[in-house]
């Protein structure tokens, strides 16, 4: 199926108040023009250099996320152009994302993201390190810290998705009934690609990371 095609099933599939992104890292600015004519609004890239080149390129009102790793040296880079980072998986990069929107004068949003799969190489926080950071970043000016996001483990066994789901969206609600209380803009919970989403909305996700299943398989360039 087409593009256009793929934006609209899901749509179609996807339940009232579980927001979509469009992961379009990888993929030319015509197929992300593409699925903005089909009503798309909120896209997922994960490198600084794609980015700045496709934001500038493309409609002013497209919602840029910012869902891959972000190394502090990138951060200059990336605050101009994003609406959301989801990757914040640091302290470190969390207040340096604060320093830098302050001196651009704006308020980035952005999701802590949550450690709890099986592999070492995943980045976040663990759910302990969350608890402890989440009053100093609930202070910050520069950014305002909207949800959290994570990824289930890399694994066949369903139980174990299910189950690393659950953990992420427990640490969110932990955090909207501590550190967040009474904070309306607190309220996205990020897991589910395009293999696992459906899962993830069972186990409690509000918005969802879809790539493949849209623009097909990514064309490294």
């Amino acid at each position: 199926m087409s593009v256009t095609q793929n934006i609209t099933e899901l749509s179609r599939r996807l339940p009232g108040g579980v927001r979509l992104v469009a992961v379009s890292k990888f993929h030319p600015v015509e197929a992300v023009a593409e699925a903005y004519a089909a009503g798309q609004r909120v896209f997922g890239e994960s490198r600084a250099q794609e980015l700045s080149v496709k934001a500038p390129a493309l409609p002013e009102d497209i919602e840029w996320h910012f869902i891959g790793h972000l190394q502090t040296n990138k951060v200059r880079a990336v605050v101009p152009h994003v609406s959301v980072i989801q990757s914040i998986d640091s302290e470190r990069l969390l207040r340096a994302v604060d320093s830098e929107a302050l001196r651009i004068g704006r308020r980035v949003d952005v999701l802590l993201q949550v450690h709890v799969a099986a592999e070492e190489t995943k980045f976040g926080f663990t759910p302990e390190e969350l608890y402890a950071i989440a009053p100093e970043a609930a202070a910050l000016q520069g950014v305002r810290v909207t949800g959290v996001m994570g990824m289930a483990s890399n694994t066949d066994d369903t139980a174990r998705i299910a189950a690393d789901f659950r953990a992420i969206r427990a640490c969110f609600d932990r955090l909207a009934a501590g550190a967040f209380a009474g904070q309306s803009a607190f309220a996205t919970v990020s897991m589910g690609m395009s293999h696992d989403w459906q899962l993830a909305v069972e186990c409690g996700s509000n918005m969802v990371r879809i790539g493949s299943d849209i623009f097909g398989e990514r064309q490294y360039f």
